[in-house]
């Protein structure tokens, strides 16, 4: 006998998707477009950081899988993460991942055989602090001492003053000779030769006093 459009047999088939979109599926959130909806999203749905090739090619694995694969992707979770581990996009992360891990735990490595060396450096660097650093900044303090006393040693005042006890000391030369030569005590040949280079320095001595002392110095 013919099935009519509204004969049993297909009302039955027409509730069997009801009752499969009646059980509740296991899959993440982001597969599907709304909270009522049982199906997994389109290329156009998948999330904005999944770009086109790779969302062609999740679809590519999905097309040829059957009605009965495709719920059980929906409905069993193991199965769900065993699909999602097979995908090449998630085989490289999972690499790039085990890559990192593996390059920190390589440096943690490296770093804890280093603290010894670097426990040595520290207490190097303290002896050099209370040992070497304070016996150089005592030396230092002594080389600024120094050279306060030859700045304050070459200063303008110093040089002036030092010039006209100069020209004093020659100046008293001068008049001790005179009295030599007044007492008879040198000839006076000698006495013109020594007086006249004693009252030279003097007079050279006076105009370099004298130019220091209306200069800008």
């Amino acid at each position: 006998m013919f099935n009519f459009w509204g004969s049993k047999d297909q009302q039955q088939g027409q509730s069997r998707p009801q009752e499969a979109s009646s059980q509740s599926p296991w899959y993440p959130p982001s597969l599907v477009s709304s909270p009522s909806s049982s199906r997994p999203q389109t290329s156009g749905q998948i999330g904005a950081n999944v770009s086109p090739g790779e969302a062609a090619g999740i679809i590519a694995f999905l097309k040829d899988k059957s009605v009965d694969e495709l719920r059980k992707l929906l409905s069993d979770k193991d199965a769900y993460q065993q699909f999602l581990l097979s995908l090449d996009q998630v085989k490289i992360q999972n690499n790039i991942k085990d890559e990192l891990r593996r390059e920190t735990l390589q440096l943690a490595r490296e770093n804890l055989e280093k603290e010894p060396q670097i426990m040595e450096l520290r207490n190097q660097c303290r002896i050099i602090r209370t040992t070497e650093l304070a016996a150089a900044q005592e030396k230092l303090n002594e080389l600024e001492r120094q050279k306060e006393e030859i700045l304050k040693f070459y200063s303008p005042g110093s040089l002036l003053h030092k010039l006209q006890e100069a020209m004093n000391q020659v100046d008293e030369e001068s008049e001790a000779l005179q009295e030599k030569f007044l007492e008879k005590e040198i000839d006076t040949v000698a006495f013109v030769q020594k007086y006249k280079k004693l009252r030279t320095t003097y007079h050279r001595r006076a105009l370099i006093h004298l130019a220091a002392k209306t200069s800008n110095i």
